[in-house]
């Protein structure tokens, strides 16, 4: 494969192939070539004069031809996420990994009910707009827990689930309230 002395000849009537590749289109040839050369397929020489033909090609027809042995080995599927996942982290900056739910104890048996909302009444106070003044009630029944929501608009939600009626939790349990989410644990032995 000869990179340094591509033609033009393959190029449509259109003229399209003749454009300037943007800035994103190298981008994702270089992670093609960076994609290669981690599984593998091309060798650190290979890569680094690839990598530098792609920084300088004129036209789009020369990213492709730099990268056309590579992008075969995945499916148009695969290929279309990996665009989307790339123009999705364009548009919103850094890819963040979600930061582990804070843990919140449940209060030893024969508690009394704990409230869950904004409004002033509540035992635990959750400031955050997504939660409703009154939006939710944990309560010992029996051996367990239960929580019930009261009727609130972003609702809540037991291991991903939004609930709709009493609904028993344990330690371990991922518990939502609106946009607040935390992570069940076992009572504070005091």
């Amino acid at each position: 494969m000869n990179l340094a002395g591509a033609d033009n000849s393959d190029m449509t009537s259109t003229g399209l192939e003749a454009m300037r590749p943007s800035d994103a289109e190298r981008d994702r040839a270089l992670a093609i070539l960076r994609e290669g050369a981690g599984s593998g397929r091309l060798s650190h020489d290979t890569f680094i004069r690839r990598m530098n033909f792609v920084l300088g090609a004129q036209t789009r027809s020369e990213l492709a031809h730099a990268t056309s042995d590579l992008g075969g080995s995945e499916s148009k599927v695969v290929q279309l996420f990996r665009q989307l996942v790339t123009r999705v982290h364009e548009l919103t900056g850094t890819l963040r990994t979600p930061a582990p739910a804070p843990g919140l104890a449940l209060p030893p048996p024969g508690s009394p009910t704990v409230r869950i909302g904004r409004g002033d009444g509540a035992t635990l106070r959750l400031t955050d707009l997504s939660v409703s003044r009154f939006h939710a009630e944990l309560r010992h029944v029996g051996d367990g827990w239960m929580v019930r929501d009261l009727n609130t608009m972003n609702g809540t939600l037991v291991n991903g689930t939004r609930i709709t009626s009493p609904t028993r939790v344990r330690p371990g349990d991922h518990l939502q309230f609106g946009a607040i989410l935390y992570t069940l644990t076992a009572p504070d032995p005091r």
